[in-house]
């Protein structure tokens, strides 16, 4: 152990546990063709020699010789050896011939960084449009560390000539193209005034949403592999909205003011907002808007409030807003106890202990009496709670909810607003702990007061695979808007737990006081990790279709959607929206509701607002003679409210649906829907002749709810191409 060997450990009890699913294996049948890996060794032999060699071994272990085997791909610099698709017999056979060192599957190895992006299905090498260097993405947050590798301006040319922004105290590249910061509240908190990231969470959001690829990356060892943004080549425009953890309203106006002045063309926001009932005292709703109508999308977070029902803290129509779920890597952090016995926690501990045993005590029984504490305090080793007497040197067991409020234990941390205690995502500390369940505590506890001498140690967090994934995390904001609840919030789920992008040197890894470790890159969880990720998917789809709208683009993204499990996901829709992102579906949707700045108007006109409001917002002569109920506003979603006494529901959804293919489809709608509802759509065909052509349908919900909230989909399919959209019925006390 390090310098830290006299200071206390820590084991928090997580005090929400959760029922393990069963997950039922089926075996593959002995015939099934699979990737398999055959090592060779170090053979001195040349390419060609090697190559023959190889072929003579397909051959030789082939079952059929109609079929002969081909090689995938062949190793020959460091060592030798061939990547084929064999048969479990056939793989089998070759690992007995001569000349075969090991034959192996190719199995998913744990993990890889942003691993998020090939889980979503979204590698790395994926067809790119050749403008994707026009596309220009602005980020509003902490700011960003130019010298990060994830920012390298290799290979790119000069800015897009419809840029118009520069840089301010700051070194701009051809990656980072704009750079400004703002503090009109005048506390710049010890940082230079520049855009500079001093926190960490602007560098980690931007190269998640347009970072160059970055080989052998990861956290102190954890999560090797290579770190990418989705937009590789896309452009950076940093706006320094936030100090530290002060984000000021003033500051996000002026950053909006100047990024859709400047030319961005995706603007991302991983900021909360503050709820409000009115759209237009809200400054993401306010920014977002302005930028809508110049055909500048905003993608925001929706909140890390959850799980409650109307948390969102971003929900206005005219955005994005994006939840957060799991990816198939779970780090684990174990806890050995002197007997033997492990039980598994979570947490990102990057300190090796390497396996020693230490003293542990329970935090209830170390309190620091001579500062006034009692054992309630201890317990959950509250700042200055604990003796330092009786910790030093050991490893406690405390009943944490705050996680910086004990990591210190005897030096007390700080506490910070993280309020998150649940056992779906880890968090860093600068010390070795791990959170655990409730029983697994339970147990240590019992051993902690039954034996003498007792002792634990905590290992260094490791990586499983988690089947389950995509599963949307507890903190998570949920749905209905608390404002327009008949407009379905959230809109997507994107990778959010545990991502690894790139970091501040200057920023604490952990948030927490006295963690002075620097490094490139960083492993952190929220929303603000989900909405670069739509970002980045957005600026994708953008580059192939420079000329779609902010609500064209969000139409793609929506419908080509995986919808996820609402058995498994907790709140199903006003958990995950439409669903997780898919960008390779997006960029051909086959069908887009899009909606312009007067679809918003008129939209705004049905929820009170007046002509004379609307005016002052849009600078020109809009009206409300018109106005359009929530319901008809044309959305990817719908979603109906109805008062909890009703028995019975009844709605009506006018849409627009524009083709933006090639060919001259027929699109048929079929509706999923369950016991107690029918849903029609009038009508149910839709032919299209050209590109751009529009065309009309109603979607009618009619009887009863079984249950508060129930989940359907209408799909319009011309064969190929599958346009999804969630009907979600519900119970609304609004």
């Amino acid at each position: 152990m390090d310098s830290r060997s006299s200071a206390p450990l820590l084991l928090l009890i997580s005090l929400i546990s959760f029922a393990s699913l069963l997950i039922k294996c089926h075996s593959s049948s002995s015939d099934e063709l699979k990737t398999y890996i055959v090592y060779t060794g170090n053979s001195k032999s040349d390419e060609d020699s090697a190559l023959s060699q190889y072929t003579r071994l397909l051959q030789r272990a082939s079952e059929s010789d109609a079929v002969p085997k081909s090689l995938l791909h062949h190793y020959k610099r460091s060592f030798n050896g061939f990547v084929a698709k064999l048969t479990e017999k056939e793989a089998e056979t070759m690992s007995s011939l001569d000349g075969v060192v090991s034959v192996f599957p190719n199995r998913m190895r744990q993990l890889h960084t942003t691993r998020s992006w090939d889980f979503i299905g979204f590698p790395q090498n994926v067809q790119r449009a050749t403008t994707e260097s026009d596309v220009i993405i602005g980020v509003l947050d902490t700011g960003i560390w130019p010298e990060s590798e994830s920012f390298s301006d290799k290979g790119l040319g000069p800015p897009p000539k419809k840029w118009k922004g520069t840089c301010l105290n700051f070194t701009c590249n051809r990656k980072i193209i704009g750079a400004k910061y703002y503090n009109y509240a005048g506390s710049f908190e010890g940082e230079e005034m520049s855009p500079r990231d001093y926190h960490g969470h602007g560098t980690h959001v931007s190269s998640t949403a347009a970072g160059n690829p970055v080989s052998q990356a990861s956290m102190l060892g954890l999560a090797p592999g290579t770190a990418r943004g989705g937009a590789v080549s896309a452009r950076i425009a940093v706006y320094k909205v936030c100090w530290s953890r002060r984000c000021n309203d003033a500051d996000i106006l002026a950053a909006f003011d100047d990024a859709i002045a400047d030319g961005v063309d995706i603007l991302s926001v991983s900021l909360g907002g503050l709820n409000d009932k009115n759209y237009f005292r809200n400054a993401i709703a306010i920014g977002a808007f302005h930028a809508m109508r110049r055909g500048i999308l905003t993608v925001t977070s929706a909140g890390n409030s959850g799980p409650s029902p109307g948390s969102l803290g971003n929900f206005e129509p005219w955005a994005i807003s994006v939840a957060a779920s799991t990816i198939d890597r779970k780090l684990v952090t174990k806890v050995g106890l002197g007997d033997n016995r492990t039980f598994e926690g979570v947490s990102i501990n990057t300190f090796d202990l390497n396996e020693q045993q230490y003293p542990i005590i329970y935090g209830g029984d170390a309190t620091n009496t001579r500062g006034g504490f009692d054992g309630s305090a201890s317990r959950s080793c509250s700042r200055g709670s604990l003796d330092p007497n009786l910790v030093k040197g050991k490893i406690v067991l405390c009943e944490g909810r705050n996680r910086a409020e004990g990591a210190f234990v005897a030096e007390a941390a700080g506490a910070v607003a993280q309020g998150q205690n649940s056992r779906d995502h880890g968090y860093s500390f600068p010390l070795p702990a791990s959170y655990i369940d409730l029983e697994d505590a339970n147990n240590i506890f019992v051993y902690i007061n039954a034996t003498k001498n007792a002792t634990a140690t905590i290992f260094k967090t490791n990586e499983e695979k988690d089947s389950l994934a995509p599963v949307v995390v507890s903190f998570s904001a949920r749905g209905p808007s608390p404002v327009s609840p008949d407009i379905l919030k959230p809109d997507l789920v994107a990778p959010g737990v545990e991502i690894l992008a790139g970091w501040s040197p200057k920023g604490s890894i952990s948030r927490i006081e006295g963690d002075n470790r620097s490094l490139q890159f960083n492993i952190i969880s929220g929303t603000s990790m989900s909405c670069p990720h739509v970002s980045g998917a957005a600026a994708y789809v953008k580059s192939f279709h420079p000329t779609w709208s902010p609500s064209a683009v969000q139409s793609a993204l929506m419908t080509t959607a995986r919808p996820l499990s609402p058995w498994i996901n907790r709140d199903a829709e006003f958990a995950y929206g439409a669903g997780q992102i898919d960008p390779i579906k997006a960029i051909n949707p086959g069908l887009v509701y899009d909606a312009s700045e007067i679809d918003f108007v008129r939209f705004l006109c049905g929820q009170g607002y007046s002509t004379r409001t609307l005016q002052l917002v849009t600078g020109d002569n809009s009206s409300c003679s018109v106005s359009a109920k929530a319901s008809d506003l044309n959305y990817p979603s719908f979603a109906l409210p109805t008062p909890p006494s009703n028995v019975t529901v009844s709605g009506i959804f006018k849409r627009t649906v524009t083709y933006v293919g090639s060919e001259k489809p027929t699109y048929k709608a079929t509706v999923i829907s369950p016991l107690g509802l029918k849903i029609q759509v009038n009508p149910s065909v839709l032919s299209f002749t050209s590109y751009g052509e529009k065309q009309s349908f109603v979607l009618s919900v009619e009887g009863s709810l079984e249950a508060s909230v129930v989940s359907a989909s209408l799909v319009w399919s011309d064969g190929k191409i599958q346009v999804r959209s969630p009907v979600v019925v519900f119970n609304s006390p609004q």
